[in-house]
């Protein structure tokens, strides 16, 4: 605990706020003590507010202030022993094939634990969609196995409570947002008290709040993507599978969803594991603890599968300069130079890529962009 709470402090030092708020509601639903939950809230609520008036001497001096309260509340609590990660899904060399098309998943095992975050990229119609589907129960296999290790003898109707899968397109609900939040709730057994506790914190804690009483038809897709998320977590599934999740959001809301994603799967309250399928390979790859290419139904690469001898190094980078410079700069043993249209992309199985990219600057090459794409998915596109 004394970890997390550095780090908030470290938040709100530098005046990263908004994050300060999101993490310090996960670490008082993590500490289990329901008065520090709905302090926290309620400092959660202000912030919003003031931030809504884009007003700094109204956030910060009472924002600071009840911060400092609740670390010291959280400080004289009772800290929970933490969850040890343990096996949700073993997937066992799993394919599929539709009839009446020519597409094939091509066998794939994997093995998924509470706490971990699972990229699946690719392009689309490769087979990302297809793979998500045979793991929420909803497509069956034509080979191999599936074991849900809490669901000894599984059938459709565990596997979907034990399992939340949220698609890319999601149906509409009808009535009041929050309504039907406080319906989730309740059918996942949560009643009383706990159940307007538990919707105002996931609210809060995916910022939803200014939304709570709209409809549907009110808000855009990409809050329709949280609320769905919000909805979802309600339930408290074991495993949670978005597809393409950050389809309708902006670049910025994007890396907020995903971060929050990887804090709430490593909850002490509720740890869960979480496998999402994305075209936005530098975001995934950013949170994820793994990631899968898949291209034509084959799973083509997985972290940490390749050894770096093996596959060698690779870089990306945007330059103004053309490819008979850079060959000329870089040398022509044991390189290969590959132009996209906007990128080229250098590999070598001998060079590092700080060894190149200070090559080219010692050089004068101008550099407006590089990437190290040495154990990316990007280098496969």
């Amino acid at each position: 605990m004394q970890h997390r709470i550095a780090e908030i402090k470290g938040f709100i030092a530098h005046g990263d706020f908004s994050l300060a708020v999101r993490r310090m509601l996960d670490l008082c639903l993590d500490a289990g003590d329901e008065s520090i939950l709905r302090s926290a809230i309620s400092w959660s609520r202000n912030y919003r507010e003031a931030e809504k008036l884009n007003n700094a001497d109204l956030i910060v001096p009472q924002f600071k202030k009840d911060a400092t309260d609740l670390i010291a509340k959280l400080e004289n609590s009772i800290e929970r022993t933490p969850v040890q990660p343990f096996e949700l899904v073993n997937v066992n060399q799993i394919s599929k094939t539709y009839s009446k098309s020519n597409f094939s998943l091509a066998p794939i095992s994997l093995e998924i634990k509470t706490s971990d975050v699972v990229g699946v990229v690719g392009e689309n119609g490769n087979g990302k969609t297809t793979l998500l589907r045979c793991l929420s129960g909803q497509l069956s296999l034509d080979n191999g196995t599936i074991t849900y290790s809490q669901l000894p003898d599984p059938d459709h109707y565990s596997i979907k409570h034990h399992v939340a899968f949220i698609p890319q397109r999601i149906p509409k609900w009808y009535g009041m947002l929050k309504d039907n939040l406080h319906f989730s709730a309740a059918m996942a057994g949560v009643t009383g008290r706990q159940n307007d506790l538990m919707v105002d914190f996931m609210l809060e804690r995916l910022n939803l709040s200014h939304y709570a009483h709209l409809t549907w038809n009110r808000i855009s897709s990409g809050y329709r993507t949280r609320f769905e998320i919000a909805r979802v977590l309600l339930q408290k599934p074991s495993l949670l599978i978005l597809d393409e999740p950050l389809a309708n959001l902006d670049i910025n809301a994007q890396q907020t969803m995903l971060t929050d994603l990887r804090y709430l799967a490593k909850s002490q309250y509720h740890p869960m594991g979480i496998i999402l399928s994305s075209q936005q390979l530098h975001e995934v790859e950013k949170v994820a603890d793994s990631v899968l290419l898949i291209k034509q139904g084959k799973c083509l690469f997985r972290t940490g599968e390749l050894d770096e001898k093996e596959i060698g190094f690779a870089l990306e980078i945007e330059t103004p300069a053309d490819r008979d410079s850079l060959v000329s700069v870089l040398g022509t043993n044991d390189l290969h130079v590959q132009f996209n249209g906007g990128f080229y992309t250098i590999t070598s199985t001998t060079r590092p890529v700080h060894s190149m990219i200070t090559t080219l600057l010692n050089n004068e090459i101008k550099v407006t962009y590089f990437r190290d794409i040495t154990h990316s998915t990007k280098r496969y596109f």
